[in-house]
């Protein structure tokens, strides 16, 4: 009787394992059998341009990828241009994507009020009805050579550009764009000032049709690019231009953009850049100005200025405290335009040039400092001679400071064009690094 009164119990207790073995033994649901796909990688809103010093002039010249099929073409960097132009050979300029709008075109209304309507010189008839750079009613604008001022009626035109993709680190692949506004200028405008082997300018100043104004709009990001010029004139020590925000990053893994110290950005006279210098300190000490001279933003920044260039009581002022303290020191024999000079041997060498001193601009208040250290104070006009590299632009300049490329090189520079701030680094030296940095010999896979 025991036993036949444990057996239902028993049926019981067999049951329940059956019914609790059940969920392992059902098969697996699809979200068990197989993982989440992993998220999409963070869409490329950068991009990079190679830069290199010319050693000739000392100017700073982009590698920009243009035309169908693509051609590398020199252009000069220019702060300060309206537009991209190129020299148009009649000959020489070959591609298949080529267009020039007509004046009446929606295509021609992002030149602005500067076109108007241009009447070909050439032997343009029905047969051959135009070539790159001469078409009739096609929409002119005038192009400018930032070394001469000269200018000269130019073509607007529209073709492919080519840009390598970044994520800050290495470039990846290169992206098209296939209505690329530029002006087809004359060759004339080529001569004099600029470097051997340059065929164009490309401009980045705050205009619809300048570079960085067309990349922005292209891409969907706020207008923003960052700078970052050589110092060392070489093919294999490139600088970068960085489109779109950080992180820019340079060997040996610094992000560069991190750490930067901003100041207001204005904007005058056809989309050139402005900063406020509202003083000068010599090894921390004022240097005695005329602050009426300095304003709110009139500091103006130039790639195509190859060293600073003060208005002349500012030069004095500058040179006649900087001499004061080095008055221990005997000056060499004055190299015109840079006086004072010095032989290099008297000066101990550091990370950031030559022990000299430390020279700051003062920009919106006391804890905002540009320092400017020896390597970009000081330039080596002859074998053992430095002199303080700045210029006495006499007594009515335009702008009583324009900051030029000397000062500028292994500084990160970004141009907040959208929140209308400039971020500022000082010299790269200091973070063992340097402009030359960015990793180009390295491409990043396309899924990275």
């Amino acid at each position: 009787m025991a036993a036949a009164a444990d057996s239902p119990l028993r049926l019981l207790h067999l049951l329940l394992l059956i019914f609790s073995a059940l969920p392992l033994l059902a098969p697996a649901s699809r979200s068990q059998m197989t993982p989440p796909p992993p998220p999409p990688p963070p869409m490329i809103n950068r991009y990079v341009l190679a830069v290199h010093k010319d050693s000739a002039t000392g100017l700073h010249v982009a590698n920009v990828l243009k035309r169908t099929p693509t051609k590398p073409i020199f252009h000069l960097v220019d702060l300060d241009g309206g537009m991209v132009w190129e020299h148009c050979d009649e000959q020489r300029y070959v591609s298949s994507t080529f267009y020039a709008p007509p004046f009446d075109d929606y295509l021609c209304s992002p030149a602005g009020k500067a076109r108007f309507s241009r009447t070909c010189s050439g032997p343009a008839t029905p047969a051959t009805p135009g070539r790159p750079g001469c078409h009739n009613n096609s929409c002119g604008i005038l192009a400018v050579n930032p070394m001469t001022k000269r200018r000269a009626v130019a073509e607007l035109s529209i073709d492919m550009f080519s840009i390598l993709t970044t994520r800050g680190s290495n470039p990846g692949r290169p992206i098209r764009f296939c209505k690329f506004y530029f002006a087809c200028a004359p060759s004339s405008l080529l001569r004099p000032g600029l470097p051997a082997g340059v065929h164009g300018v490309a401009g980045l100043g705050r205009t619809p049709i300048s570079l960085q104004s067309q990349l922005a709009s292209h891409c969907g990001f706020p207008p923003m690019f960052a700078l970052c010029l050589t110092s060392v004139s070489s093919n294999d020590n490139r600088g970068v231009i960085f489109f779109g925000d950080g992180p820019y990053n340079m060997l040996p893994g610094v992000d560069v953009s991190s750490g930067l110290l901003y100041t207001p950005l204005t904007f005058r006279r056809r989309g050139k850049y402005f900063v406020g210098v509202r003083s000068i300190r010599i090894n921390w000490k004022p240097v005695p100005l005329n602050t009426s001279l300095l304003g709110n933003g009139r500091t103006r920044i130039s790639t195509t200025t190859p060293y600073t260039i003060l208005e002349h009581s500012i030069f004095v002022a500058v040179t006649r405290s900087f001499t004061s303290e080095l008055s221990q020191t005997p000056q060499a024999e004055p190299i015109p335009p840079f006086p004072p000079c010095y032989e290099r041997a008297r000066f101990p060498g550091t990370r950031v040039g030559p022990r000299v001193p430390i020279i700051e601009f003062v920009m919106q208040d006391e804890d905002t400092i540009w320092p400017i250290f020896g390597v970009n104070s000081m330039v080596e006009v002859r074998p053992e001679t430095l002199c303080l590299a700045f210029i006495d632009g006499g007594s009515r300049p335009k702008d009583p400071i324009v900051i030029g490329a000397h000062q500028l090189e292994d500084n990160l520079l970004q141009f907040d064009v959208a929140r209308s701030r400039l971020g500022f680094s000082s010299s790269l030296l200091v973070r063992r690094t340097s402009c030359a940095n960015f990793n180009f010999t390295s491409i990043a896979p396309q899924g990275e």
